[in-house]
């Protein structure tokens, strides 16, 4: 459906207004589409964001501030989303030896057997972009990077 259909708009300022508002849209059905799949797992976007990070380092253990730079949503509060993760046991927390100051953060095998069964469930779902020809996905990733140049 069309953005005009969307949001019952049928005109706009311009065609950057348009994208725009298409952009935010598209982001928010886009984390609505996905919030209902982590909802049946218990989890969150963001605890879903952080697991998928600590899949990537393991087995060597992450930081807050290593998490807090890769996640997507740089509004998340990494150390409660961590906090609610170990209490799922889906990751530890330990002190690092070599500097006590620090917390290493590693996903524990209930973290990556969680990310396994939901593997194969987001490969499916895709979300839209199956409509997207290959091509079109790759123009759309380097539109995107685009606009945040």
């Amino acid at each position: 459906m069309k953005i005009e259909e969307e949001i019952k708009q049928p005109t706009f300022k311009d065609n950057y207004q348009k994208a725009l508002i298409n952009l935010v849209f598209t982001a928010g059905w886009l984390q609505q589409q996905q919030s209902s799949l982590f909802k049946s797992h218990s989890l969150t976007l963001p605890q879903f964001n952080i697991l998928r990070i600590l899949r990537g380092q393991h087995p060597k253990p992450a930081t807050v501030n290593l998490l807090i730079d890769r996640m997507l949503d740089k509004t998340s509060n990494a150390s409660r989303i961590v906090d609610k993760l170990e209490v799922k046991q889906l990751v530890t927390r330990t002190v690092c030896p070599s500097n006590r100051r620090a917390v290493d953060i590693c996903i524990t095998e209930a973290g990556l057997a969680l990310l396994n069964q939901l593997d194969p469930v987001l490969e499916h779902q895709r979300n839209g972009l199956q409509n997207l020809t290959d091509e079109e996905a790759a123009q759309l990733s380097d539109l995107l990077d685009k606009i945040r140049n």
